[in-house]
C-alpha cells in the first residue's frame, strides 16, 4: 500500500471522467419495465465507482468455472473482490466500496460511504451497518467471545467508534494502527459492516423473543448466537438470503454440485462505457473431483480456470487448446517460495530440535540444496531459485537477500556441518550427537507428484552432505497435527503467502504469530491463544522478529515501517529458518477464446491479489 507521508492523508480515487450515462442491463430490462426493479440510474450510488479501465464490453452470458468443493463458493467472493478498499495490480490501495478515506497520524480513520449505495436486495447501505457490526457483533460476548479482531486493536486496545452521519464513520485509536486499511483490502477481508436490516431479526437484542426462539428451533441450532453466526456468512458466500455488495449474488443453497451466482443489480461499479458492472450475467460453478479438473478444463468445461491446475498440467493443457476452445496463459505466482522445507524448531526429538536451532546446520542444509537442478528438471528453468523471500514484483525486493546462503556449495555446507560437530560414520552418513545416523524424515501432504519429485532431488544433494532424506507422504490434516505436536521433524509446504509485500503490508508472517507457521508452530500458537497454549519463543532471533512485528503495528509512518521490514528480511536471510527451494513458478491460467478482458500477463496469488480479484473479473466479458 502506498500512502504519502503527511499529517492527514486523503485516500481517494484520482479525479477523472465521470463516465458515460448509465446503460440499462439487457437481462434486467424486463424487470425494470414491469416495475419490480428500479432503472439503473436509481440502482447506482449517487457517486458510483467509475472504472475507467473497464470496457468497452458487452453485457450477458454465463461464466463457467470448476471447483472441487461446495465450500469453494467463497472463491466467488475472492474473485469478485469488492472491498471497502482494493489493491490495484500495481499494489496501490484505493477506495472501492468507500468513496474516500481520511487518515490522521495513522490512528484516526474516517470512512466516507457512497451516498445512495444499496445492498443487493435494494436496502440502503449506511453507517448503521457499521454500527451494528461494532456494537452488536464484534463487542457481543455471545457472537464474538474473544472480542474484536486483532486488526481492530492497537496496543491491545480497541478504537473509539463514532457515527458521523448516514454515510460517514470514524475509528480513533490511541496509537497507530498500521494493519487496519490493508486488512479491509484482503482476499479474506476484515468485514467491519453487516446487513443490519437482515441480521437484526436473528439477534437477541433486536428480535422478538418468541420469533427468535422459533427461528432457532426451525434451523436446529443450539442458540440464537449459533444461528446468527451461521447466517452471517459474507465470506463463505453460502447463504442466498444474506444481502451482499459483491458483483454476483448466490442463488443456490448447499448441498449441491452446481452453484449459480447472478449479477447484483445494485452493484456500485460502472464501466467507462456507461454499462453497470459486472458485464457477465451469471457465474456457474460446477463441482468436480479435484483430480478431474485438468481433464474437464481441457475438454472445454471451464471459461476461466486456474484453481486446481498445476504447472505439471501445462503440457497436457496446451495440447487441448484447439479442441477445447481456450488458450493457456502462464502467470507468475506470488508466494515467497512455491516449495519450501520447514525444519521444526519445536520438534519433540530433543537432538534434532537442537540441531535445527543451530543456524550453522540450517545454513548447511540450504547451501546443500541444488536449486538450479530442481528448476531445470521440474520447471524447465522457468522458476526463480533462492530463499523464501520477496519476489522481484515487491518494492522491498533485494536479490542479495533472496540469494544469501542459497547458492549451491556442498563444500561450504560440509564445513559447516563439521563445525557443528556432526562427524561422519563408516557408511558416509553423519552421526547425531546421540550416535544415531543422520536420517531425516521429511513429511509431506503428498497431494501431487511435484513435491515427491523435488524431494528425490533433495535426497540426492543432501546425501553428499552425509544426511539421508526419507520422504513420508501423509493426509494433510494428519500432517499438520504431527507438525503442531512436534512429532514431525521437517515438512514441505509453500513459503510466505505474500512475496509481493510493500512496507505498508503486515509482516506478521515473518514473526512467530501463527500455529500455521510450520517452522515454529508452538510459538505461533502461544501468540494466537494469548499464552493459553503453545510455548513462548526462547530463541533470540525469533523473539526479535516478534518484537519488530509489534513495533510495525505501532509505527508512525512509512519510513519507519520500511526500516522494520528491512530488518526482518535481513534476519530471515541470515537465519534461514525456512529453506526456500524455488519461487515465482508459472501458473497455468486457462481462458476461453470467447472471454475478453483477462490480462495476458499477471500474477496469481492469494495475498495480495485475491487470485483473479486484483484484475477485476467484473470487467471480463463474453464475446458471444
Amino acid at each position: 500500500m502506498k500512502l504519502p507521508a503527511a499529517l492527514v492523508v486523503l485516500l481517494a480515487l484520482a479525479p477523472g471522467s465521470p463516465g458515460a450515462a448509465p446503460v440499462e442491463t439487457p437481462s434486467l430490462a424486463a424487470e425494470v419495465r414491469a416495475g419490480s426493479l428500479p432503472p439503473v440510474g436509481q440502482r447506482l450510488p449517487a457517486v458510483p465507482r467509475v472504472d475507467g479501465e473497464a470496457g468497452p464490453g458487452r453485457h450477458g452470458g454465463d461464466l463457467r468455472v470448476l471447483m472441487a468443493k461446495a465450500k469453494d463458493t467463497r472463491q466467488i467472493v475472492v474473485y469478485g473482490y469488492a472491498r471497502l478498499l482494493c489493491y490495484t495490480p500495481e499494489l496501490v490501495l484505493e477506495p472501492d466500496i468507500l468513496e474516500r478515506v481520511e487518515v490522521r497520524d495513522d490512528r484516526v480513520f474516517t470512512l466516507h460511504l457512497r451516498p445512495g449505495h444499496k445492498w443487493s436486495d435494494g436496502h440502503p447501505f449506511t453507517s448503521e451497518d457499521f454500527r451494528y457490526w461494532w456494537e452488536d457483533v464484534a463487542n457481543n460476548e455471545e457472537l464474538s467471545p474473544t472480542g474484536p479482531p486483532a486488526a481492530m486493536l492497537a496496543d491491545g486496545r480497541p478504537p473509539v467508534f463514532e457515527v458521523l452521519g448516514e454515510t460517514a464513520v470514524r475509528y480513533s485509536w490511541g496509537a497507530p494502527n498500521a494493519t487496519f486499511l490493508a486488512a479491509l483490502a484482503g482476499a479474506r477481508p476484515l468485514y467491519i459492516y453487516r446487513p443490519a436490516h437482515y441480521l437484526r431479526r436473528f439477534h437477541a437484542a433486536h428480535a422478538p423473543p418468541e420469533a427468535l426462539a422459533a427461528a432457532v428451533k426451525e434451523a436446529r441450532r443450539r442458540s440464537w448466537a449459533s444461528l446468527h453466526n451461521k447466517l452471517d456468512s459474507q465470506y463463505k458466500n453460502d447463504n442466498p438470503d444474506l444481502p451482499t455488495l459483491q458483483p454476483w449474488v448466490p442463488v443456490t443453497r448447499p448441498p449441491a454440485d452446481r452453484f449459480v451466482f447472478v449479477r447484483n443489480p445494485y452493484y456500485h461499479r460502472v464501466g467507462a462505457d456507461g454499462r453497470q458492472l459486472p458485464y457477465i450475467d451469471r457465474v456457474v460453478m460446477n463441482i468436480a473431483a479435484s483430480g478431474l479438473i485438468p481433464a474437464k478444463t481441457a475438454a472445454g468445461a471451464s471459461d476461466l480456470q486456474a484453481r486446481y491446475l498445476r504447472f505439471d498440467n501445462v503440457t497436457f493443457l496446451k495440447r487441448g487448446e484447439e479442441a477445447g476452445g481456450y488458450r493457456v496463459r502462464l502467470w507468475r505466482t506470488g508466494k515467497g517460495a512455491h516449495v519450501a522445507l520447514y525444519p521444526n524448531l519445536n520438534a519433540g526429538d530433543p537432538v534434532w530440535r537442537a540441531l535445527f536451532r543451530d543456524r550453522r546446520v540450517r545454513r548447511a542444509l540450504s547451501l546443500g540444496l541444488y536449486r538450479e537442478e530442481v528448476n531445470e528438471v521440474i520447471y524447465f528453468g522457468l522458476a526463480l531459485t533462492g530463499n523464501n523471500s520477496l519476489l522481484p514484483g515487491s518494492p522491498l525486493y533485494d536479490e542479495a537477500l533472496r540469494q544469501r546462503w542459497a547458492g549451491y556449495d556442498p563444500e561450504a555446507a560440509n564445513a559447516l556441518l563439521d563445525e557443528a560437530g556432526l562427524a561422519r560414520g563408516d557408511d558416509g552418513l553423519r552421526l547425531l550427537p546421540d550416535g544415531r545416523p543422520a536420517e531425516l524424515i521429511v513429511e509431506t501432504a503428498g497431494e501431487s507428484t511435484e513435491e515427491t519429485d523435488i524431494l528425490h532431488l533433495v535426497h540426492d544433494s543432501w546425501l553428499k552432505l552425509g544426511i539421508k532424506l526419507h520422504a513420508k507422504p501423509l493426509q494433510r490434516e494428519l500432517l499438520r497435527n504431527r507438525i503442531f505436536s512436534g512429532q514431525a521433524l521437517m515438512s514441505v509446504w509453500s513459503g510466505w503467502e505474500n512475496g509481493l509485500a510493500s512496507a505498508d503490508m503486515s509482516p506478521a508472517e515473518l514473526a512467530p504469530t501463527s500455529q500455521q507457521q510450520l517452522q515454529w508452530p508452538k510459538w505461533g500458537q502461544h501468540h494466537e491463544t494469548r499464552g493459553a497454549a503453545g510455548e513462548p519463543a526462547d530463541m533470540d532471533a525469533p523473539r526479535r522478529l516478534y518484537a519488530l512485528n509489534e513495533a510495525w503495528r505501532r509505527a508512525g509512518g512509512p519510513e519507519e515501517r520500511r526500516r522494520i521490514w528491512r530488518e526482518m528480511l535481513e534476519i530471515h536471510a541470515e537465519e534461514v529458518f525456512v529453506l526456500g527451494v524455488v519461487g515465482g513458478i508459472r501458473k497455468p491460467v486457462v481462458v476461453s477464446e470467447r472471454l475478453r478482458g483477462v490480462p495476458e500477463e499477471g500474477y496469481y496469488n492469494w495475498e495480495p491479489g485475491a487470485h483473479f480479484g486484483i484484475f477485476r473479473p467484473d470487467r471480463f466479458w463474453l464475446a458471444d
